[in-house]
C-alpha cells in the first residue's frame, strides 16, 4: 500500500517543505506538457493532485518516473481535458496527511487512499475502486505458493508487527525471520536468509523490477488486513469532480493494467489465507475482506467519556486516530494476537499506571523497540482520545 496505509511518521522541516515548494513549480510545469498535447482545455482548471515526492512505486518527483499513482492521476486528468499540477507532501503519516493536503484544498483529489467505510470519516468521498493493494508471498519461480500450508518448515521474513507477522505468529511449523522493511525482506530473501518472503506486494514487486531482474514471483494474498481495495479520495464538497472521474474511469482500466505491470505491482488474482469473518461486498458483488479499521457489524457501539465516567477524552474520535494510525502495529480496533503489543493489557500490566505509562510512551517514544514519539504529531486532546478509546476496549478477565 501506499505509504498513507504503512503509517510511518516524517514531518516535513520548513526547509524541506520550501525545497518541494520549488519543485512543484518546476515539475508542475513539465507535467502540464504532456496534457497540454494531448488537447487540454486551457480554459479548465488543473487537476491538482496530493502526492508523496519519494514514494516509489506510487509516486516520484522524478521526471522519468513518476509512479503509479501520479501516472493515473495524469491519465485521469487527460480524459477530462485538464492539465495536472502537483502538490507534493510526505506521506508517511495517514490521515494527517490528508488533513493537511486534501481537506486544506492545497489539492483537489489523492489517488490510493484506501476505501474503507471509516477513513476520515463523511470528510473524504471515493471515486470507485481502482485497485487493490496488500501483502504478497514472494519466492522462487519454480516454488508452490498457493496457501499458508505451503510455507511448512521455511523460512518466512516478515516485517516486524505487520499483518503477516500476526497471521504466521502461533504457527510453530514455520520459522519467522524478522525484518523492519520490505526491502529487508527482498534483501534476506536474496542473501539465502528467507526461502520466503511475506511482505508488501507494491514494494516487493517494484524491487523484483527494478533490482533483482524479476527473479522471483510474486504471488498477493487475500484475507483479513492483508488485501483491500484502493480509490482516488475527495474533499467532502467535490461530488461533482468525483462524479466526473467515475464517469472517465471505466475506459481508464486497460491504461491502469499496463500501468501495474510497468511498475511491478502484482494485481493477479489473491491466494486465500483463510476467509475474513467481517466480509463485506463490493459493487461488484465480490467478497472483499475487512481492512485495517473498519468494523465488525456486530461490534458494539464505542463507549465515550460520558459512558464510562472514568475517561477524559472522547473514545470515539480516539478509535478514528487509533485505527488511522496505531493499527498499523497493534491491530485494528486493538485486536492483536502479539502479547507484548497488545494494548488491550495496558490495565492487567500496569494497573493504576496505566495512564502514566501511556503518556510517557506517546510523548516519548520507544525507539528502540519501533515506537515513534507522537507529541509532536498529536494534540494532547487527540492523544487523550486515543486513551479513553483504549480504556474501552481493556480486558477485564483473567490474569495476564
Amino acid at each position: 500500500m501506499s505509504c498513507i496505509a504503512r503509517n510511518e511518521l516524517r514531518t516535513p522541516s520548513r526547509n524541506t517543505r520550501l525545497e518541494h515548494a520549488i519543485r512543484t513549480v518546476l515539475l508542475s510545469a513539465l507535467l502540464m506538457v504532456p496534457a497540454l498535447a494531448a488537447g487540454a482545455d486551457e480554459t479548465k482548471p488543473p487537476l491538482r493532485l496530493c502526492a508523496d515526492p519519494t514514494n516509489l512505486p506510487f509516486s516520484s518527483d522524478q521526471p522519468g518516473k513518476p509512479g503509479l499513482y501520479l501516472e493515473i492521476g495524469q491519465a485521469v486528468a487527460q480524459k477530462l481535458g485538464r492539465t495536472v499540477s502537483t502538490n507534493w507532501y510526505k506521506s508517511y503519516f495517514g490521515k494527517r496527511t490528508v488533513r493537511e493536503t486534501l481537506l486544506s484544498k492545497q489539492c483537489d483529489a489523492m489517488v490510493g487512499l484506501p476505501l474503507i467505510d471509516d477513513f476520515m470519516g463523511p470528510a473524504v468521498i471515493f471515486s470507485k475502486p481502482i485497485a487493490h493493494e496488500g501483502y504478497a508471498l514472494v519466492g522462487g519461480k519454480d516454488r508452490k505458493l498457493a496457501g499458508i500450508d505451503d510455507l511448512k518448515g521455511l523460512r518466512v521474513a516478515v516485517q516486524y508487527q505487520s499483518t503477516p507477522q500476526n497471521l504466521l505468529a502461533l504457527r510453530d511449523d514455520i520459522q519467522k525471520v524478522t525484518v523492519l522493511s520490505p526491502e529487508e525482506g527482498m534483501a534476506a530473501l536474496e542473501q539465502g536468509k528467507a526461502d520466503i518472503a511475506f511482505i508488501w506486494a507494491p514494494v516487493a514487486g517494484w524491487l523484483n523490477k527494478t533490482s533483482y531482474g524479476d527473479k522471483y514471483q510474486i504471488v498477493s494474498t487475500e484475507g483479513d488486513g492483508l488485501l483491500w481495495a484502493t480509490a482516488i479520495g475527495f474533499a467532502k464538497a467535490s461530488g461533482a469532480l468525483r462524479d466526473e472521474v467515475d464517469g472517465v474511469l471505466p475506459t481508464l482500466q486497460p491504461e491502469i493494467s499496463a500501468l501495474f505491470a510497468k511498475y511491478g505491482v502484482p494485481d493477479g488474482a489473491p491466494v486465500k489465507f483463510g476467509q475474513a469473518d467481517r466480509a463485506t461486498t463490493s459493487s461488484t458483488g465480490a467478497a472483499e475482506p475487512v481492512t485495517v479499521g473498519q468494523a465488525a457489524a456486530t461490534e458494539k457501539p464505542v463507549q465515550t467519556a460520558a459512558t464510562t465516567g472514568d475517561a477524559k477524552g472522547d473514545a470515539t474520535a480516539g478509535r478514528e486516530v487509533f485505527n488511522g494510525t496505531c493499527a498499523h502495529c497493534h491491530g485494528p480496533d486493538a485486536v492483536q494476537a502479539e502479547r507484548k503489543i497488545d494494548l488491550r493489557l495496558l490495565k492487567k500490566r500496569y494497573a493504576d499506571d496505566m495512564e502514566a505509562t501511556f503518556w510517557k510512551t506517546v510523548h516519548d517514544g520507544r525507539p528502540a523497540k519501533g515506537m515513534p514519539s507522537w507529541k509532536d504529531v498529536f494534540s494532547d486532546d487527540e492523544l487523550r482520545n486515543v486513551y479513553a478509546y483504549l480504556q474501552s476496549v481493556q480486558d477485564t478477565g483473567g490474569s495476564n
